[in-house]
Order: C-alpha cells, then structure tokens, then sequence
C-alpha cells in the first residue's frame, strides 16, 4: 500500500532548500484532530512513502487488529537520483518516488481505540522507523 499521487502537474520539482537562518515550524496539523493518541515531528525532515508505510506497519502489528489509526500526512513531493556510480552533470537524474516535507510540530500519526500502553508502545516503534525525532502526544 505504497503512498503516492495519482497525478502530478511536474514530474520533477526544485529542492527548495530553506533559510538556516529562519526557524521554521508547522502551523497545520498541529493538533490532534482524530485520536487519542498521536506521534508528533520534532524536528524537520522529508520522509518517504516507504518510510511512512513502515512506520505504518509496525503500529498494526502492535495494535493487533484493534482500534483505528489515522496517517495525517501525504508524500506528494517527487524526489530524483541519479543512478550509482554516474559523474556530476548530464541533467537532473530520475523520479525514484515521493515524500513529504514535515516540519516540527506536526502530527504523523494518530489513533485510538487501544489503551495507553500499547498505543505508546505501538508509536515509540513508529518513531524508530522515521528520519526525525518524535514525541507522543494525547489528549488528556
């Protein structure tokens, strides 16, 4: 169940690198909307749809079946690579997948219906499976 657009205006996209000097934080998807419990970035990254449905699969796995989870964010940045082994120029290389930028504060991962230490459990192992620091988060 790989993430990705049905369909994209440009195949390939600019790197859009940001300012070091601005701190940039997420202003959407901040909040819990869905769950009780959910994984929030505390740093930025740019995850990959594979990195996601990693993450995506060690949640179901602990939560056996129960519950619901909820994925609030959606790889539809096109990344390239050139190939291995290639020198530097000839053009930008080929579209190997999507991922998403995250920037700090934003909710990954939400859900519900499973009691607290198996929903910690279940998102500390999501964590370890994403390119940035996470911190769990709940309502109460």
């Amino acid at each position: 169940m790989a993430l990705f657009p049905k369909k994209v205006k440009h195949r390939k996209w600019q790197t859009g690198r940001a300012n070091p000097n601005k701190k940039r934080v997420a202003t959407r998807g901040v909040e819990l909307s869905f769950g009780s419990f959910g994984l929030k970035a505390e740093t930025s990254a740019r995850i990959r749809s594979n990195q996601i449905e990693a993450a995506r699969k060690t949640i179901s796995r602990q939560m056996q079946k129960k519950g619901k989870l909820w994925i609030r964010i959606f790889p539809d940045r096109p990344f390239t690579a050139k190939p291995a082994e290639v020198g530097m120029g000839k053009g930008k290389g080929d579209l190997q997948g999507y991922e998403v930028q995250v920037l700090p504060g934003r909710v990954i991962f939400e859900l519900d219906g499973v009691d607290e230490p198996v929903a910690r459990e279940a998102l500390r192992k999501a964590g370890a499976k994403l390119p940035l620091k996470t911190k769990i988060v709940s309502r109460h």
